[in-house]
């Protein structure tokens, strides 16, 4: 009788979503979505379908990429954060919406490490500040310069508040007024069009317009040239040391993510950026890819959150 019961016991245990034996036998039988806090035609959306199209390949199931932009990927988190913790709700996290909007509000919209569970790490965003080619500047000392000749008379662009505390670290008390926008794109056409003079944009955009001439870049905040724009230096090359903020992307699950889900998505994840067309996709996009365990990302995640708030800190950042 004893025998009988604990058979049973196993076999309902078995059948439970969230077990190993569930998640190895079931899982996945349906679709993913991945969801993305930032506008389509994006550097974070051009990104996230390139290695959705190759998860695909991984996992045998699709992978749809759903747009929920706004409030710095805060909208996205939350929709993620409140998924069902079955892993076919993922989250293209990046640091903005995830230590940025965490760390800058008074009231954080949520605990980044109790509202969701870190799978892997993605990689790393080429970030370059790019000015109109009709502003008359082609250096960061000149941009400076002319910043502080007229206070308060330039202004400047961001989609993010990590591109934004970039610019802040830039600039110290030399005053620009910034515009905010859903997505690179958008404000990428009013830099174009001369409505703005000065912002951080990723490696998606910045490099086919600065080849046809239309924008210059000055600086990349990647701790190595970019092959991209391999005339462009570091900010360590120009003595701008203060340029902390290092742009980066992960994938993220609701809390509660059983580990079985979590260890498969996690090595799905890091052979999808091992693939050769995916990895040659991301890197004409400016982006190094690369995965890492649940653990290491977890690790890597906090040591982030703890070093831009150090530097929120410093700079008496304040959210408004």
């Amino acid at each position: 009788m004893r025998r009988r019961t604990l058979t049973l016991a196993a076999l309902a245990a078995a059948a439970l979503p969230g077990t190993a034996a569930w998640s190895a036998d079931a899982f996945p039988n349906k679709p993913l979505k991945l969801i993305v806090g930032f506008a389509a035609g994006g550097g974070a959306d051009v990104l996230s379908r390139i290695i959705a199209e190759g998860l695909a390949k991984q996992l045998g199931q699709q992978v749809i990429v759903e747009n929920r932009p706004g409030a710095d990927g805060v909208l996205a988190a939350q929709a993620t954060s409140s998924a069902r913790p079955d892993g076919y709700t993922l989250l293209m996290g990046t640091n903005t919406a995830m230590v940025a909007a965490p760390t800058l509000r008074p009231t954080p919209p949520y605990d980044p490490f109790k509202a969701f569970t870190p799978i892997s790490s993605a990689g790393q965003f080429s970030m370059f500040l790019v000015v109109p080619a009709s502003l008359p500047v082609k250096s960061v000392n000149e941009l400076l310069a002319l910043v502080a000749s007229k206070p308060g008379a330039l202004n400047s662009a961001s989609s993010n508040s990590a591109s934004e505390l970039a610019m802040l670290q830039l600039l110290g008390d030399r005053k620009v007024v910034n515009a905010r926008y859903k997505g690179d794109m958008q404000a990428m056409t009013d830099l174009l069009g001369g409505q703005i003079q000065m912002m951080f944009t990723t490696g998606t955009l910045a490099p086919g317009f600065v080849k046809e001439g239309r924008i210059r870049a000055l600086v990349t905040l990647l701790p190595q040239r970019s092959a991209l724009l391999p005339d462009v230096p570091t900010g360590g090359e120009l003595g701008l040391g203060k340029l902390t903020i290092t742009p980066w992307a992960g994938f993220f699950g609701p809390p509660g993510l059983p580990q079985a889900i979590t260890d498969r998505l996690s090595q799905e994840l890091q052979n999808t950026l091992k693939r050769p067309e995916v990895h040659a996709q991301l890197v004409q996009q400016g982006f190094e890819g690369y995965g890492m365990s649940p653990g290491k990302f977890a690790e890597f995640f906090r040591t982030q959150y703890d070093a831009f708030g150090a530097t929120v800190r410093e700079h008496n950042v304040k959210f408004e």
